[in-house]
């Protein structure tokens, strides 16, 4: 029809990708992303910081995420580009941050997905079958590449499916501890107690929210489809704001289940907290839950994998990467190249690292480029643009900027030993970037 038609050309006449996201589909993205494998260890890793009121640093969290949450709200309505971060920071500070901020995110988005590789690899997958970790990765990330390539409403067509299943499994959750509390079984007096012998309460909040706000990473991934959503002005802030207040609630939730039901002592020494709950019902065989966490690691992999290559194809769009990674296949309209490219990157990074190597070095990246988001929003206030678009108050993005220092001060000296190799190479070739650019113009 015409109207699709003209939806993937732009008036100069390119191709460009096709709108066919909704805002139900934009929602059970970010939920999907947002309530990925990290949930599964939450709960025990947070109980060990912050005791048994695990809810508080939960929540906590949740309203340290909305505040960067609300600067990608008013971008990504603004400047709906597949490039997303590395675009927003482009126009507000140049080239050279530009590609840095890119060059982060894409190299946590590629991290991501070899730490995920791993997991799927792990102990869930071997309650099943045992199968060398090389091929069970090789597979796996091939898969995720060739789903990614058939085209984003393939995708989040798998996603939908994926994300009721893993919020299926957390409301499990949920139904089971109310069950175990209902019969006697549990202890609701654990959910007021907020300290551990090393850290008073406001310590315990704080290591506990800093912990917790890792798990709400993920968000940021959807701004990279904004350019495929059918009216992102209208759209992506319902399904951002929404989506992270699902999961913020049942974060919530699962972690009062998980410690009213099982003791703060044993919860913080758990890799399996919501193993324990399940187990502690014994309504639900427990390997139920194996099967859960392959589903959500998948999931995870699979919207970060079209995260990354969106990112590859924007930034080839605004001359920060070779044009070759924006070559899109005719059918199927989505960026092969840059899908290719980054999925045999995220094979070999799964090849020479661990998974808390790899998810430590993505953190530090993501910090870097919500500082940049946040002061970018407030750099472009001046720019005017033609179509509608969401305004965040000036008091978010400064909140956002803060708490994203706040955060940095507390990244270990390993993370950053590892870290910072990372983002000198990043830095390097932003300078190069640059130059080459300044070169293209003057000839």
């Amino acid at each position: 029809m015409t109207s699709t038609d003209s939806s993937d050309t732009s008036s100069a006449g390119t191709a460009t990708l096709r709108r066919t996201v909704t805002t139900t589909a934009l929602f059970l993205f970010i939920l999907g992303d947002v309530l990925g494998a990290g949930v599964y260890v939450l709960a025990g890793e947070v109980a060990a910081l912050a005791g048994g009121a695990v809810w508080v640093p939960l929540l906590v969290a949740l309203l340290m995420a909305l505040l960067t949450a609300g600067s990608y709200a008013e971008l990504a309505t603004k400047y709906p580009k597949a490039g997303g971060s590395s675009h927003y920071a482009t126009r507000a500070f140049g080239p050279v941050v530009g590609f840095l901020v890119g060059f982060c995110m894409l190299a946590a988005g590629i991290v991501s997905v070899g730490a995920l590789s791993l997991g799927f690899a792990g102990d869930y997958l071997a309650e099943f079958i045992s199968l060398p970790t090389i091929l069970v990765v090789l597979v796996f990330v091939a898969l995720l590449a060739l789903l990614n390539a058939r085209g984003i409403s393939e995708s989040l067509g798998a996603n939908r499916v994926a994300t009721l299943i893993e919020v299926g499994g957390l409301l499990l959750v949920i139904v089971l501890g109310a069950i175990v509390v209902g019969r006697g079984d549990g202890d609701l007096s654990r959910l007021t107690e907020l300290g551990t012998p090393e850290n008073g309460p406001v310590a315990a909040v704080l290591a506990g929210s800093i912990l917790a706000f890792y798990s709400y990473v993920g968000f940021e991934t959807s701004v990279n489809i904004a350019e495929e959503t059918k009216d992102p002005s209208r759209s992506y802030p319902r399904a951002l704001f929404g989506a992270l207040l699902v999961a913020g609630v049942v974060y919530a939730l699962v972690g009062a289940a998980a410690a009213a039901v099982v003791p703060t002592a044993e919860l913080a020494e758990s890799s399996a907290p919501l193993l324990q709950v399940v187990s502690a019902a014994g309504l639900v065989p427990p390997v139920v839950f194996s099967v859960i966490a392959l589903v959500a690691v998948s999931n995870g992999a699979l919207l970060t994998g079209i995260m990354s290559s969106r990112l590859a194809y924007g930034m080839a769009q605004d001359g920060l990467l070779p044009q070759v990674l924006t070559r899109i296949l005719p059918r199927r309209r989505t960026p092969w190249v840059a899908i290719l490219v980054t999925a045999a990157l995220s094979f070999l990074l799964a090849l020479t690292g661990t998974i808390d190597v790899l998810a430590s070095t993505m953190v530090l990246l993501l910090l870097v480029v919500f500082l940049a988001v946040n002061a970018a929003v407030l750099v472009l206030r001046r720019d005017e643009v033609e179509q509608r678009h969401f305004r965040v108050p000036t008091v978010l993005p400064i909140g956002g900027l803060a708490s994203c220092l706040l955060l940095m001060t507390q990244v270990e000296g390993t993370v950053w030993r590892l870290g910072l190799p990372i983002l000198a190479v990043g830095a390097l070739l932003a300078v190069i970037a640059g130059w080459r650019r300044r070169a293209a113009g003057r000839a």
